[in-house]
């Protein structure tokens, strides 16, 4: 009896050390983590990684680069049958896009095993966070069984480049931030009443006129308004650079085109595609939606002519299945005072301005459609009544969100009370950003709710995922960019990944102290709002 007591007891003890958990750091918080032993595995220089085959070849490449960069520990990628190693696998199951298991064990080492390729490149970022935070310490990995796959299949984050110019080293450098992040979706916005920053073959008139201002606003706006002429474009070459070095991360580029409001940079271009095309028209010199300037296209043979050739070219450019037509704040005014555009809407049968607004859209959407892909745009393009096939990004107030959903449309949250990073993270940050008074905290940034309980279940699971936006008014430099998307990004990041009865704002935020580690080790800059702002010690 005693002997049986003795096994159940030892039986009790191996059970409950298999299902203990432990404080990890890992952001987003992975589905499943359980610690599977009380050894630990010493990642060293020469350490191999093995793969099994050529899909995985990259996430091998990227790894030691990783630890050799930032470590000074370099791994070996030559293929070797040592036990001791780090192991990739691409199972290439059918599992859930993007799953993967990690388990580190002292005897024989690290095994990542994807579901796909891109699930290898997850479990390789998981693994990258159980490493240290700073060169010269010693990589001791814990023993542990981690199982996770994505929560939603879009995770994104969106840049403006064309109120102000990144170059092509940074829109990397921030691509490979996403990656980090387990994010899988850049949606770059290229076009808006500022400047035209994409060069196409079609019209390279757009880049040659369009892509340079005549001035510059310096504080809040209207702020003080300065004669600094600024401009910049991204090559086709360059295009297709950036677009590879995304997919090699896992990461589709988006581009959005915005139309038919948001564009002063195109009318500079050509003044014939305006309402008003006797006015001497120039990129937008301030911010904000323009009723003093106009900015809308005119419902012209020209004009459709127009955007069905840019959209294809544009549509040749990506290879993703995602093309962003903007559609949002569109002046209407315009188009009311226009004689030609109410006589065309009259010929046509079009209602309303709303419903001249969706004309343009479902042209650019066959377009689109015609290149084999899907069509984007802002919730305002439900105004007018668009077709199901569009996917609604829902930048407003929620129930636009919810609004798209009832109606069928696949529907992206990035609402600008919760998703938009250009809003200070604190009120109180002396640093200039846009929300006037209003500040967005990074715990409002993880509690959003991306799905609304007030959804069917057929209509939430018409809710695809969430992304951030950074629109750059005043985010003129790649610091203050870096700055504002830290540290909310990674609680977006952990918002769109983690399942939800597994998130928790309370271990996130201890977690957010390590991280801002991993931020000093990569050379990003960051906020501290969270850490002025609240009593981290209550966290611990």
């Amino acid at each position: 009896m005693r002997t049986i007591c003795v096994a159940v007891l030892a039986l009790f003890t191996a059970l409950s050390m298999l299902a203990k958990p432990f404080e990890h750091g890992i952001i987003p918080e992975p589905a499943e983590v359980v610690k599977s032993g009380e050894g630990t595995f010493r990642l060293q220089r020469g350490t191999p990684i093995t793969v099994s085959d050529n899909s995985v070849a990259f996430e091998a490449r990227y790894l030691a680069d990783y630890t050799d960069r930032y470590l000074g520990i370099p791994l070996s990628t030559a293929q070797t049958s040592a036990k001791q190693a780090v192991t990739l696998v691409n199972a290439n199951n059918g599992g859930t896009p993007g799953g993967y298991r990690l388990t580190v064990d002292a005897g024989d080492g690290v095994r990542i095993e994807g579901n796909d390729a891109t699930g290898v490149f997850y479990g390789v970022q998981t693994l990258i966070q159980l490493l240290p935070t700073r060169a010269g310490v010693v990589p001791l990995l814990p023993e542990v069984s981690i199982n996770d796959y994505p929560r939603f299949g879009y995770r994104g984050m969106h840049l403006d480049v064309a109120r102000h110019f990144f170059p092509v080293e940074f829109i990397k450098k921030y691509i490979d931030y996403m990656a980090m992040h387990k994010l899988n979706y850049f949606h770059w916005h290229l076009t808006d009443d500022q400047a035209w920053r994409i060069e196409l073959k079609c019209y390279p008139e757009l880049t040659q006129r369009g892509s340079e201002r005549e001035g510059e606003i310096f504080g809040l706006y209207p702020g003080k308004y300065q004669e600094l002429p600024y401009g910049g474009y991204y090559t086709q070459e360059q295009i297709k650079d950036v677009v590879q070095y995304a997919a090699e991360r896992h990461i589709t580029v988006i581009p959005e085109i915005d139309i038919p409001g948001h564009c002063m940079a195109v009318l500079a271009t050509f003044p014939q595609f305006s309402t008003t095309p006797d006015e001497t028209k120039k990129c937008a010199l301030t911010w904000g939606i323009f009723n003093k300037f106009n900015n809308v296209l005119a419902p012209t043979p020209e004009v459709f002519e127009f955007l069905t050739k840019v959209f294809s070219e544009v549509c040749e450019l990506f290879p993703g299945q995602y093309i962003h037509t903007g559609g949002d704040e569109c002046a209407k005014k315009w188009w009311q005072e226009s004689d030609l555009t109410q006589k065309f809407m009259r010929k046509h049968g079009i209602e309303d301005e709303k419903a001249l607004q969706s004309y343009f859209v479902h042209h650019v959407q066959k377009v689109v459609e015609g290149k084999g892909k899907t069509l984007v745009g802002w919730d305002e393009v439900l105004q007018g009544g668009i077709s199901e096939d569009c996917v609604i990004m829902n930048w407003r107030q929620p129930k636009h969100g919810r609004e798209a959903a009832r109606t069928g449309h696949k529907t992206i949250s990035s609402c600008s009370g919760w998703s938009y990073f250009n809003i200070k993270e604190s009120r109180r940050d002396p640093v200039i950003g846009a929300g006037g008074q209003r500040g967005l905290p990074m715990e409002k940034v993880y509690k959003f709710q991306i799905v609304p309980d007030s959804l069917t279940n057929e209509e939430q699971k018409l809710i695809i995922g969430a992304q951030g936006c950074l629109w750059s008014e005043y985010i003129p430099t790649t610091w203050k960019a870096e700055y504002f998307v830290f540290p909310r990004m990674s609680a977006l990041a952990e918002n769109v990944w983690t399942p939800e009865e597994k998130k928790d704002w309370e271990n996130f935020a201890r977690k957010v102290e390590r991280q801002t580690e991993r931020y000093d080790l990569w050379g990003a800059r960051y906020s501290d709002a969270f850490f002025r702002t609240n009593d981290i010690s209550r966290y611990r």
